[in-house]
């Protein structure tokens, strides 16, 4: 026959595993929004990099248009008389 300090010990284990487990649970979804947190992160860093490359490149093309233009203005001056 078991004793009644057994029973409550007994008692006193599931309630700390139950605690551990809540524990674990709690954890467990801050674990899963973190990775989802990533994820989004990740994708949203993605996209910013294309959108500073096509930047770069749209920022190269009006420096060529501008060195283009100032070439023919300066080619325009050149003809002109004193």
């Amino acid at each position: 026959m078991r004793t009644a300090p057994y029973f409550l010990t007994q008692r006193r284990i599931c309630t700390i595993f139950a605690d551990v487990e809540a524990e674990f649970i709690s954890l467990e979804a801050k674990v899963a929004q973190f990775v989802g947190l990533c994820e989004k992160l990740r994708a949203e860093n993605h996209d910013l990099r294309q959108q500073l490359a096509g930047a770069r490149n749209d920022a190269k093309r009006l420096t060529e248009r501008i060195d283009g233009a100032k070439a023919k203005l300066e080619k325009l001056l050149a003809r002109l008389p004193d």
